[in-house]
């Protein structure tokens, strides 16, 4: 069994029971109505807390995180792509990658993100995925409109953790 079988499975089996002490770290779930509002309403460090927690390479392989971001960020609007490949760049440049390197490391069409298309973001988010997960966090904490159109089971099971605190906070 694959290490993200078995973590999808000790997410449901906890699920199953109603444990979320693994999450007692999370934000105040009974403030949120929904992931919209709390994408709304919460502050870009709950945000980065969550998704740090819920989305990483550890527990979500790059093979199957990849696919998944490619369909998310085709789904956004052009602007709010090029906000996202904007983030990226940014945070990418604190670790010293310059926007020109990435894009010829990384066989972009552009450096600039206004004229990058749904793969070049692709490449650019996958590549902070695998290699600069704080810096994915980071964006996600940023540009929360990525985590809408993600439909990986795992990522499923990790929001639905997250769900059932909200829930166990509304007894």
């Amino acid at each position: 069994m694959s290490s993200s079988d078995q973590y999808k499975r000790e997410i449901m089996n906890d699920l199953a029971r109603g444990n979320t002490d693994s999450l007692d770290k999370m934000p105040e779930a009974s403030n949120y109505d929904n992931f919209d509002d709390f994408a709304q309403r919460s502050s870009r460090e709950e945000r980065r807390q969550l998704f740090g927690k819920a989305l990483n390479p550890d527990r979500i392989p790059s093979t199957q995180m990849e696919p998944e971001l490619q369909k998310a960020i085709a789904q956004i609007k052009p602007n709010e792509r090029a906000d996202v490949a904007k983030d990226f760049f940014k945070h990418l440049k604190q670790h010293h990658l310059s926007d020109r390197d990435l894009e010829s490391q990384l066989g972009l069409s552009s450096h600039h993100p206004s004229h990058m298309t749904a793969d070049d973001v692709t490449k650019l988010a996958g590549y902070a995925y695998h290699n600069h997960p704080d810096v994915f966090h980071e964006v996600l904490a940023d540009q929360p409109i990525l985590i809408r159109f993600l439909s990986n089971p795992l990522v499923g099971a990790a929001f639905g953790a997250v769900a059932a605190k909200w829930l166990g906070h509304r007894k």
